[in-house]
């Protein structure tokens, strides 16, 4: 939006949305942003649910890089450390609140651990300060996670049929079709693998960086999911502003 729309934004309850990603491996057929473009799907569903029940919404550009340690084996990803990832979104929050806004949405679909700790360390300091009200639905816990497909909820979802519908249905073009399909299931759960101590994807047993059945995928799924997801985002943004504090 131009500086002039935002400036005439409702205040102190305006909203900005924040999705954050990073590039990582996701087995052969996908992008390494894959966690930053199923965000902005995620970010872009929850606004609109927003924006019709009456609130101002500013979608913010992508937090493009934060930890991403257990891929770190593979050629392509980026990782900066959980307290890089932590300033930054402090440092946002920061200059959101000097702009009058009064609420931050994390759209969050990157779910390495150094990732998690840092966001929940950045919404812990943010509410601490008294800056503004955050939304973090993380969606590996409770309740959010039972509202999500049975492969997210096995744990064995990266680069598999959860993430894959999704980018079928946002940007197809961007998938290998053929790798895709030539896949084997991989139904390793990334969550057990943590729980375990494990620290990579190749010691979870995910030499090609994958977890699940990327050739299940379809975007008829992915579709339902995003809007899942938008509803999720939204509720969280509600509950937060009639909390006054955290979701």
């Amino acid at each position: 939006a131009p500086w002039d729309r935002v400036r005439d934004l409702e205040r102190p309850r305006a909203i900005a949305l924040r999705p954050p990603g990073a590039p990582e491996a996701h087995g052969p057929p996908r992008p390494t942003d894959t966690d930053v473009a199923i965000a902005d799907a995620l970010a872009e569903a929850g606004g609109r649910n927003l924006a019709e029940a009456g609130l101002d919404v500013v979608l913010l550009p992508a937090l493009a890089y934060t930890p991403a340690g257990f891929a770190a084996e593979f050629p392509g990803t980026i990782s900066v450390s959980p307290e890089t990832g932590t300033a930054l979104v402090v440092d946002i929050a920061t200059s959101l609140h000097d702009h009058g806004f009064g609420v931050l949405a994390i759209a969050n679909a990157h779910f390495d651990p150094g990732h998690l700790t840092a966001l929940h360390a950045a919404v812990d300091a943010i509410r601490a300060s008294g800056l503004m009200t955050v939304a973090f639905p993380d969606v590996t816990r409770r309740p959010w996670v039972s509202r999500l497909t049975e492969e997210f909820r096995s744990g064995a979802c990266h680069a598999g049929r959860y993430e894959g519908s999704i980018v079928l249905a946002r940007t197809p073009h961007r998938v290998d079709g053929a790798k895709m399909r030539d896949l084997p299931p991989h139904p390793v759960s990334l969550a057990d693998a943590i729980r375990d101590g494990k620290t990579t994807f190749g010691e979870a047993g995910g030499d090609r960086a994958y977890f699940g059945s990327p050739a299940e995928a379809t975007a008829d799924e992915g579709r339902q999911t995003i809007a899942t997801l938008g509803e999720i985002l939204a509720e969280s943004v509600r509950e937060a502003i009639d909390e006054g504090g955290v979701a």
